[in-house]
């Protein structure tokens, strides 16, 4: 079966929508690619030049059908699923840059990445996970509401309530635990304050490429809709860069990519880590960083794979404010796209630097209620946030996907 498979090629593990930036990048450098994916119809897939058609997870499945290739490299990008396979493939082929071990843990279990943020001396807050439904729901009503309840494992925020009261807890638990393939649920109370995202690309155990952005949600829910870069004071900047170099080092992250959901105190100000996602940021983040900086993670994070040097790639061009908005259905039931409208207008709006659609006239769109389930991104910069917000919000209001409710008839 080998002989199906280009020698030499960068493998590249997930074909969603978030990876088709690093099958573009390998193909403008001329770098043969398989991608994984279980998928037949994953979005990823026409950009590369061979598809292996098993799941991520499967590592053992992967090597085998690879026969006697010995890939250039190996990388991942914005999912959880495949970091596992991404170090034992590492390991197994002997690539350059290998996965860190360490990191594993921390990204498939909220509750361990919570023991990682105490020992770093980050502060917290009341928490309580297990597998055992009753288990949780008892724990859970002795902490302080209102309580964030999601699967320990999950990610995209799929599976995820906000519980105001005990008699709400069962119910909350039930439904994370659908989402968990461990059957494992983490209820964390609830931080008000202000909620943040960290991008970070480390290089010998320091920041060489730190971005803080501001976090809009999906009205009523733990979504994200739209992301700014944020201003800080210099203090709490200075902070915040310290917290998640330490994490990342903890986490064995020397060099790569991380980010960090983290929330401002509204009392206190002091920075609360939610979570870490031991990768490459999803939702378009690198679009933005490249909007805002010059900077690109997805060359960075390639040549990071291939053992090169990847500095240069993060090296900022340029400093602007800058905004993107994930576009999801209009619909809070399935449908089915019928047509963009506004896209051409929309691209041609001054401070617009990115329209990404990921459905075409026909697909399946479900309501956006996890990140997954996105169907595009608007990426606007200027050289000011209100001048980046006006731009995007103008944008935003010319797209209109035009979806009809899915029928059973249909």
């Amino acid at each position: 079966m080998s002989e199906h498979w280009p020698q030499d090629a960068l493998i590249v593990l997930g074909a969603s929508e978030e990876q088709i930036p690093l099958l573009r990048e390998a193909r403008r450098r001329g770098i043969a690619t398989i991608a994984v994916d279980m998928r037949p119809d994953a979005p990823a897939l026409p950009f590369a030049d061979a598809a292996l058609k098993v799941s991520t997870r499967s590592t053992d499945a992967i090597a085998e059908a690879l026969g006697e290739v010995r890939p250039a490299g190996i990388v991942g990008g914005a999912s959880d699923a495949a970091l596992a396979s991404w170090h034992a493939l590492g390991v197994r082929y002997g690539t350059p840059y290998v996965y860190p071990w360490s990191a594993l843990a921390a990204a498939g279990d909220k509750a361990a990445f919570r023991a990682v943020a105490a020992s770093c001396g980050v502060t917290g807050y009341g928490w309580t996970a297990s597998d055992d439904p009753e288990e949780v729901v008892a724990q859970a009503a002795r902490l302080r509401f209102p309580l964030v309840i999601k699967p320990a494992d999950g990610s995209g925020s799929k599976g995820v309530t906000l519980v105001t009261s005990g008699a709400d807890l069962p119910a909350a638990v039930a439904r994370a635990r659908s989402f968990s393939a461990s059957q494992r649920v983490i209820a964390e109370e609830f931080v008000q304050g202000r909620p943040l995202a960290v991008e970070i690309f480390m290089r010998d155990g320091r920041a060489l490429m730190l971005c803080v952005k501001d976090k809009d949600f999906v009205d009523g829910s733990f979504v994200v809709r739209r992301l700014r870069t944020a201003q800080l004071p210099t203090a709490a900047h200075g902070r915040l860069t310290a917290t998640v170099e330490r994490l990342c080092r903890a986490l064995g992250i020397a060099d790569g990519p991380a980010n960090f959901d983290v929330v401002l105190g509204a009392d206190d100000g002091r920075e609360r880590v939610i979570e870490a996602n031991p990768r490459l940021g999803g939702d378009g983040v690198p679009r933005l960083l490249a909007a805002a900086y010059g900077v690109d993670v997805v060359r960075a994070l390639i040549a990071l794979a291939l053992g090169e040097p990847f500095g240069d790639h993060l090296v900022p061009t340029h400093t602007a404010q800058a905004a993107l908005e994930l576009i999801g259905s209009p619909l809070a039931v399935d449908g089915e796209l019928d047509a963009w409208e506004g896209v051409a207008a929309a691209r041609a709006v001054p401070g617009i630097t990115d329209v990404e659609l990921y459905a075409a006239p026909g697909d399946l769109v479900r309501p956006h209620d996890q990140s997954g389930h996105k169907i595009g991104l608007i990426v606007a910069a200027g050289p000011s946030a209100a001048d980046a917000l006006a731009a995007l919000e103008r944008a935003s209001a010319l797209i209109r996907p035009i979806v009809r409710p899915v029928t059973e008839a249909t």
